[in-house]
């Protein structure tokens, strides 16, 4: 039996909530507070090629606090949630020889997850197969791939989102290669963490974060958010891409619509990711609902 007691035990102070609530501002003030670094939690702000869509922590906002995970991988390198877990789990021993404390800090579950939970461990897809799965999607689009995933793994097809690319492509890749199905693989054990986890999520009530989701698509505009996706518009087939902001961008420069009803969709299409976010998380009884600013003021210890 380990000899640390809750409150001997480094902690992982864990920052989350809704896209444009405050995340990224909270995070850095109580990391200064608590003198600790950030870690990155979102599946897009990895990639450096896109970081007005991402609304990635600017460079005024990195120097305040090291933030790790932010901008470190190119739109055409595969990354994912199970990689995230390896890499944090490599970093945090590091955090830990400096101080009691690191901060989390992302809306991305599927990341925040796998490092509090653990990811299922799964089997390194050979080259091959992701490059067919690749071809595919390229050529026929995610369809044919959701026709197999129900035929493969019916169970699996219930409940994955049929929007999510990147994980419809994954499932039907461990299918293929394991001859089983990807459900079978999914045992949900929870992984025992060496160190206290505090999760805190920004409330605030939905007129307030949909307004402040529709200023902050306004700002990205004014910030260049058309020239970014210009400048990526000839990779659109990288899964990377396939997020709000870039897709309604390329269907304006398609001519299947245009900038105005473009600039509204993004705030539309960012709205019910927002509120998808919030269904996740309204099921952790683990989170902590608080204020920014109560965030900023946290000791953590009292958490525990």
């Amino acid at each position: 039996m380990s000899s640390f007691t809750p409150h001997s035990k480094p902690t992982l102070v864990v920052v989350t909530g809704p896209t444009a609530s405050g995340k990224t501002g909270a995070a850095i003030a109580l990391a200064q507070r608590l003198g600790c670094e950030i870690i990155n939690a979102d599946s897009r702000q990895i990639f450096k090629e896109i970081p007005i869509c991402t609304a990635a922590p600017t460079a005024a906002e990195q120097a305040l606090v090291k933030h790790h995970f932010v901008a470190t991988k190119s739109i055409h390198d595969y990354y994912s949630a199970s990689q995230f877990e390896t890499d944090v789990m490599a970093l945090l021993p590091l955090f830990w020889s400096r101080g009691d404390y690191a901060v989390m800090c992302g809306g991305s579950m599927l990341y925040v997850d796998a490092v509090c939970r653990g990811i299922d461990e799964m089997p390194d897809i050979l080259p091959e197969v992701r490059a067919a799965v690749k071809q595919q999607l390229e050529q026929e689009g995610l369809q044919p791939l959701l026709d197999e995933l129900r035929r493969l793994d019916p169970e699996y097809y219930a409940i994955v989102d049929k929007q999510n690319t990147k994980r419809v492509a994954h499932a039907v890749e461990i299918c293929r290669q394991t001859g089983v199905t990807y459900t079978s693989l999914r045992t949900g054990t929870v992984k025992q963490r060496p160190f206290n986890i505090v999760k805190v999520g920004i409330g605030m009530d939905r007129p307030t974060l949909f307004d402040r989701i529709n200023r902050r698509v306004d700002m990205m505009m004014e910030q260049g958010l058309e020239q970014e996706a210009r400048s990526v518009y000839h990779l659109r087939h990288l899964n990377a891409l396939n997020t709000v902001g870039m897709k309604e961008m390329f269907a304006y420069f398609d001519g299947t619509m245009d900038f105005i009803t473009a600039r509204e969709r993004i705030k539309k299409n960012t709205r019910v990711y927002a509120k998808k976010q919030l269904t996740w998380l309204v099921r952790d009884p683990d989170i902590h609902w608080l204020t920014a600013e109560q965030i900023a003021a946290l000791d953590p210890v009292t958490l525990l």
